[in-house]
């Protein structure tokens, strides 16, 4: 490969990303992660003659990304509420629309001192992790039924230096404690919303966490029916981030299985139904 400078070498892949529709925007971002520079150290290197193997690391990186591959698994890492975390492909990327449901937590319990809070299927840890950084006082338990994603998550954890207890289970199967907060993303995508999501999601994200039957409610379903079984004698918030399209089935299913529960849907900053708190 011929010699070729930050700005060239920026250049030469927008276009090549342009070429196949993709976001060129991606090429800038790839270049600060990969070799560690922000907005101003950019700028003073963009004549720099790149060394040669960060040359052919950066068009590496290029071309995976045309391929398919998203630019956080390239890298390895994603923010997620101001802070950093490893990703791979065995979690889901965390989105900014999930940092909504970390702050819908936060402001219904930001007083209180001591709370007990579950994530259920935790993946990247990195709501979990984000409850804890800004209430070191809660007790956080986050749990998924991938191995996988547990060891993604305890390095998260490692890395913030935040202690949270991680437990393998499948849904409440290993939970043998009652929590005043229970925070949960789980897989909701339905077959017919195909359609709507990016090829690289659906190739490279992992489909366990992505996918559920029943038109994408079953895991709501089975969440519900835990909470049913609780409620008696414990009373709590769960909060959901749910698809697009779900909010009149989820809040059905939770208030006939619950009907004394207090449900209230909230709308992510695009407009649309994404979270659903229940009260029980």
């Amino acid at each position: 490969m011929n010699k070729m400078t930050y700005f060239e070498a920026q250049k030469r892949a927008s276009l090549c990303i342009e070429d196949k529709n993709l976001d060129k925007e991606v090429a800038k971002f790839l270049m600060m992660e990969r070799f560690n520079l922000d907005n101003t150290h950019l700028l003073l290197h963009y004549r720099d003659e790149m060394d040669e193997k960060d040359l052919k690391q950066y068009f590496d990186d290029i071309d995976r990304y045309i391929d398919g591959y998203p630019p956080q698994y390239i890298i390895g890492k994603a923010n997620f509420f101001g802070h950093e975390f490893y990703v791979d492909s065995n979690v889901l990327i965390p989105r900014p629309e999930t940092e909504e449901l970390v702050e819908w937590v936060l402001s219904d319990h930001s007083s209180k001192n001591k709370r007990n809070v579950l994530d259920m299927g935790t993946g990247s840890g990195a709501i979990a992790i984000s409850l804890k950084i800004e209430n070191n006082d809660w007790n956080v338990d986050a749990a998924d039924i991938s191995g996988g994603a547990l060891s993604v998550a305890k390095k998260n954890a490692k890395a913030n230096q935040i202690d949270v207890k991680f437990i393998n289970s499948d849904l409440f199967k290993n939970i043998d404690k009652f929590y005043d907060v229970i925070v949960s993303n789980p897989p909701y995508v339905a077959d017919d919303e195909l359609k709507y999501m990016d090829n690289s999601v659906i190739k490279y994200e992992p489909h366990e966490a992505l996918f559920a039957k029943n038109h994408g409610l079953f895991i709501y379903d089975r969440i519900a029916d835990y909470i049913k079984s609780i409620s008696s004698n414990h009373h709590g918030d769960l909060y959901l981030e749910i698809g697009f399209k779900q909010k009149n089935a989820v809040v059905d299913i939770f208030s006939k299985k619950i009907p004394a529960a207090l449900i209230t849907t909230r709308d992510d900053f695009y407009g649309n139904p994404r979270m659903v708190r229940v009260r029980y």
